[in-house]
């Protein structure tokens, strides 16, 4: 059995990069969708996160405790595809693509990033897209009704 939280986060704060933070904890894309949940700080200390539904955590949010702690929450670096193309339109092109199959997509200017999927992979190539596999955090889109809370 899991021993208790150090920490129980129950509060998103508005980003202030002079905040004092007492922790800091790095998640993956898909770590920062789960609202109430057990993780583990980057110096061993275990919190939890007892958010909203729906919450979707993004790279710099800041949480408070109810002891007053805050916790700066980092995007962990996870492999990703990062996707480039010859032409604006092209991309556009291939993030349509994409969203028709509903795949959680970060959309940049120059580039388009998504977790790996060999089936995708070959499409994009197939497309005549340039793809790298790396390791980069990864902030995909909160989609049309995502919430932004800040």
């Amino acid at each position: 059995m899991r021993s208790p939280a150090t920490f129980t986060f129950t509060q998103r704060l508005i980003t202030d990069l002079d905040a004092p933070v007492s922790l800091t904890l790095s998640l993956t894309a898909e770590d920062r969708t789960r609202s109430r949940h057990h993780f583990e700080t980057s110096d061993g200390q275990l919190v939890y996160l007892q958010l909203p539904r729906g919450t979707v955590l993004r790279d710099g949010d800041l949480l408070q405790a109810n002891d007053g702690a805050i916790v700066r929450v980092l995007a962990r670096p996870e492999p990703v595809l990062t996707v480039t193309a010859q032409t604006a339109l092209d991309l556009l092109q291939a993030a349509y693509h994409l969203g028709n199959r509903h795949v959680s997509l970060e959309i940049a200017s120059t580039y388009l990033r998504l977790s790996p999927d060999p089936v995708l992979h070959d499409l994009l190539v197939h497309r005549g897209l340039h793809i790298i596999e790396e390791i980069q955090p990864f902030q995909p889109e909160s989609g049309a009704y995502g919430q932004h809370q800040h």
